[in-house]
């Protein structure tokens, strides 16, 4: 019915449309990595439908990466591997166990807060999955969680990578929505912290019913002589998240040139701690380098399709077949929350972002929804993805760091999903949880 309504439009629907889909389909279903799947479809397209001449499909590539924004990118996916060659995301772990220590259930709150403070650096919740897994997991078995709601804890605490400023999937949306950067790290500010604190109160709820973790209520000249005592020891970690958080938020800095700055610096630590050495770089850089050439192939072939589905009309066609069925703003955002979820946990958000977002945008736009706030409620979504039960992609990284089945932990993440879709709706429908730091011209 959908694609009945879309083929009614000016613009006709035809195999110049549905072939690259399918073929897109099927390379997906066939484990063919997502740029080169991507690319295979978006190069069909252009041939089928001359959408834009071969001829500048390798301009057209280069121009969609030439952009200084996304030099942040590969800087901050370098500052979460040198923070964890260092030790000093280690650090974070000991400040966030001395916060939460006077609690049951206590290391586990740690754990998500854990990733959080390391989400505010490296901006790839893979990352923070993988880093944070193996400093927490272990030890949360130790204290009483079963290791598949340990792996759970951690995937759901690790999809802050991507919601808490600053963050790669909001620079990407912000190239391709032709919105500045600094403005969303300030808006997701607020909801990335209402998500940290739905997992953090999932996971005390669980612990309550189920007796995870025990340990006992301590005073508070106890917890405060901890906690000062883990800050003494790992204060200087948290001058890397200060000059990125100050510098972005002050307008001091670039996300850019706060990425830099936070690498040196970082590094800098690293040689006067003893911690990194010489012959550490080639290995960190080749580490980061891998995960930066997933991202900028993805971003590359994106372009040029985004750019064909324009030029086919399926935006607008899409915006027509949806209000044709309803008109509804609430049932809308309801319907563009749920894609954005189903999308988030069959592909990684690169490719959702920048096929999605022109084509979401527009809907939004009809039914009066700041774009801003759309922004926010995509990532917030795509984020809920990662840990959607089954095809969560966090699931994958944890399982592969444990060898633990995913249906299991699939299973355990049920809670988590569930209060982090309600932050997801508060967001789509209420503006001033996205807005309400900015400056009046924005909301």
């Amino acid at each position: 019915m959908l694609w009945q309504q879309i083929q009614q439009q000016t613009v006709e629907l035809g195999w110049d449309f549905y072939l690259p889909v399918l073929l897109f389909i099927v390379l997906v279903a066939l484990a063919v990595p997502v740029w080169a799947a991507i690319g295979s479809a978006a190069i069909l397209m252009l041939i089928l439908s001359g959408a834009l001449p071969l001829s500048l499909v390798g301009e057209s590539l280069f121009h969609g990466i030439d952009h200084f924004a996304l030099t942040a990118v590969p800087l901050f996916i370098l500052t979460g591997d040198v923070l964890v060659r260092t030790g000093l995301s280690r650090k974070f772990l000991d400040v966030a166990e001395a916060i939460t220590c006077w609690a049951k259930g206590g290391f586990g709150s740690a754990t998500v807060l854990v990733c959080g403070m390391f989400s505010a650096i490296s901006g790839s919740d893979a990352a923070g999955a993988a880093a944070v897994g193996r400093m927490t997991i272990d030890r949360l078995v130790e204290s009483g969680y079963p290791r598949p709601y340990a792996c759970a804890l951690v995937a759901a605490g690790a999809c802050t990578g991507i919601l808490i400023p600053p963050s790669i999937a909001y620079i990407i949306i912000g190239l391709v929505l032709g919105i500045s950067a600094s403005t969303l790290f300030l808006a997701a500010l607020v909801p990335g912290l209402c998500i940290l604190v739905s997992i953090l109160i999932t996971n005390i709820v669980v612990n309550r019913i189920y007796a995870y973790e025990g340990g006992g209520l301590m005073t508070f000249s106890e917890w405060a002589a901890n906690l000062g005592q883990a800050l003494k020891s790992g204060w200087y970690a948290f001058i890397v998240p200060g000059i990125i958080f100050y510098g972005i938020f002050s307008g001091r800095l670039t996300p850019t040139e706060a990425g830099a700055v936070a690498v040196v610096v970082t590094i800098f630590m690293g040689f006067i701690l003893g911690t990194l050495k010489l012959s550490d770089f080639p290995a960190m850089l080749v580490s980061s380098a891998k995960v930066n050439g997933v991202i900028l192939p993805i971003i590359a072939f994106s372009l040029p399709l985004a750019q064909a589905l324009a030029i086919l009309g399926v935006p607008q066609g899409f915006v027509f077949a949806v209000t044709s069925i309803t008109e509804n703003p609430a049932i809308l955002i309801f319907l563009m929350v749920m894609i954005l979820i189903a999308a988030g946990c069959v592909m990684e958000t690169t490719p959702n972002i920048v096929i999605l977002a022109p084509i979401l945008k527009p809907l939004a736009d009809n039914i009066g929804m700041n774009e801003i706030q759309f922004c926010v409620m995509m990532i917030t979504a795509l984020g809920v993805g990662f840990i959607t039960p089954p095809l969560g992609l966090n699931l994958f990284v944890v399982s592969g760091l444990t060898g633990e089945s995913i249906l299991k932990i699939a299973a355990r993440a049920v809670p988590f999903v569930f209060f982090m879709l309600c932050v997801t709706l508060l967001i789509a429908y209420v503006p001033a949880i996205s807005t309400s730091l900015l400056p009046e011209i924005y909301r």
